[in-house]
Order: C-alpha cells, then structure tokens, then sequence
C-alpha cells in the first residue's frame, strides 16, 4: 500500500539525518536576563535587588520566596544561594529619559525596540539592555557600567561617594568564568562572618564567666574560727562559745538561755579569763579585782537561787 494517487517520497522524507541542534535566540535570551525577575519570571519593577552572583529580582519575590517554610516549597536554582535578605542589595537605578514605557504598545500596533532600556548609567550614559557590561556596588548599591569603572577609575562611589574596594564591585549577569569567580568571593564572605561572629560569642561567653566568678569569690571573713568576737559594756573584749543545751538537742541562742545553762557559760567564762595570759597583761588589777566581786556575788545570787 502506499503512492497511490500519484504522490512522489522526496528524500528528506525518506532517509532520516541527524538532527539540527537548536540555537537559543540571543536577543530572546537577553530580554528575558535583564527585563525580567530571575525568579518569577515577571517584569523588573521598583524595587529591584541583585544578589551576590549578579542576579537581577523583584524585591517582593525575594520576600515572598524567603517567608514560604512548607514542605511543598518548589526549589529555585536561581534563589538557592539566597538565605536572607541580607544577602540581597538594593539597587539605585537611574532611569533612561528615552524610555517612553509600555503604555504605546498596549494595542499591539507599535515596534517595541527591545534595544531601549528602562535604565542607563550616571556617567556614561549607556543604556542597561544586556549589550554592555553593567555592575553595581555591594555597600551603596550604584549602578554604572564597566566602561565607567575602568575610564574614570577612582575608590569612591561616582554617585554617593562612599568608598569601596575591588572585591565590593559585582557585574550583572556575568558570563560564567565571572559567576564563578562571584562564588568564589560570596563563599569566604560568607565564612569570615560566620568566623567573627563566633569569635564574638567566645569573648562574651569568657567576660560573663569572670563577671560570675567575681561575684562568688567570697570576702573578708569578719568572724574568725566560728566565734564572735562582743564588745561589752566594760570596754572588754570577750568571746562566746554558744553550747547546745541538754533538753532539746538545739543550740542555745543568746536572750533565751536558761538558768542552768547561763551558770554554766558564766563559769567557763570566768575560768578563761583567770587562765588566759592575755587579760593578765593588758588589764589591770583594779579591773580584775572589780570583776572578782561581780562574780562572787553572781555566784552567790544563783546558789541561793538554787538552794
């Protein structure tokens, strides 16, 4: 069956060759880079924010990506590298005065020039449509072409003036010998911090724990060998010894002795002061003949008390 009615196989249609490898219309991909967000695929609008390897989003799909924790989280090779917003620069865009915008080409019957962009640089004035090479600046976040950098070549900003180095100049939508190189860079930034900031949290952890040493350590002792030292009304320098009492197994406390135990403390007392060279020598006989008398009469106070 087959070739009726007179219809002639052409070669192409017979032998199958090889197949044509398809080619990636470059002025398709260049719109898509640089009039595009990298994550959601929707039109660049204020604000716009470039990561570390170059990369140009929409601020608001940079927040959404950041706040979506569930399980069922699409993962975005071009967001992985994106941890926080901190890993994200504002841009400072400085709009293209040429630029007529999209409301006359909304009916479809005018010439969207894809070469005009929406922003140029400050100092050359080339337009940012992905035919130069732009960059912008990691501190202040300026925006200028490559041109500009290299002709007037100076360590501060051309637009703000905040001083920046080498390593803090980052090119948009780099080839991949620069993305790499941006890698490179974002990767022991990324350790230097992480480095600091333990650092910081040793020298903290070290300055609380001699803060709390400090406060233990105890002070001076003003009780010496668990007796305290009384100043009585005679000027004399006496040292109690607080007994436990027979009855209940407590300490005694001083103001609520009993009578027997009082007997008892006085009389320790007394045989100290007679044995102790100490009060031989610094009081005198006046002074321990006075305290003789007190004494006997205490003594014969409680006998006859008891008796």
């Amino acid at each position: 069956m087959g070739c009726d009615g007179g219809t002639i196989p052409r070669r192409h249609e017979l032998v199958k060759g090889p197949r044509k490898v398809e080619k990636v219309d470059k002025v398709a991909e260049l719109v898509a880079r640089w009039f595009y967000c990298a994550l959601s695929q929707e039109k660049l609008r204020r604000p716009i924010v470039a990561c570390e390897l170059g990369r140009l989003y929409n601020k608001d799909a940079i927040i959404e990506f950041l706040l979506d924790k569930s399980p069922d989280k699409t993962p975005m090779e071009s967001a992985s590298h994106i941890k926080s917003i901190k890993n994200v620069t504002e841009l400072n865009l400085v709009d293209n005065p040429a630029w007529s915008g999209d409301k006359e080409s909304i009916k479809g019957d005018k010439y969207d020039d894809l070469q005009c962009a929406r922003f140029i640089c400050p100092v050359v004035g080339l337009e940012m449509n992905g035919r130069h090479r732009f960059c912008f600046l990691r501190n202040c976040g300026c925006v200028f072409s490559e041109r500009a950098l290299k002709e007037i070549k100076s360590e501060v900003c051309h637009k703000c003036g905040v001083p920046f180095q080498e390593e803090d100049v980052i090119i948009l939508n780099g080839n991949k010998e620069d993305v790499e190189i941006l890698k490179k860079r974002m990767e022991a930034r990324r350790l230097k911090s992480k480095l600091e900031k333990k650092s910081k949290k040793s020298k903290s952890a070290g300055a609380a724990s001699q803060q709390e040493t400090s406060a233990d350590s105890p002070g001076p002792s003003k009780a010496k060998n668990g007796k305290d030292c009384v100043n009585s009304s005679s000027g004399e320098n006496r040292q109690i010894v607080f007994t436990k009492s027979s009855e209940n197994g407590n300490p005694s406390v001083p103001g609520k002795v009993n009578k027997a135990s009082s007997t008892t403390t006085k009389r320790s007392i007394a045989d100290s002061e007679d044995k102790s060279e100490a009060y031989k020598s610094i009081f005198t006989t006046h002074s321990s003949a006075k305290r003789s008398k007190e004494e006997c009469s205490n003594w014969v106070t409680h006998t006859a008390y008891y008796f």
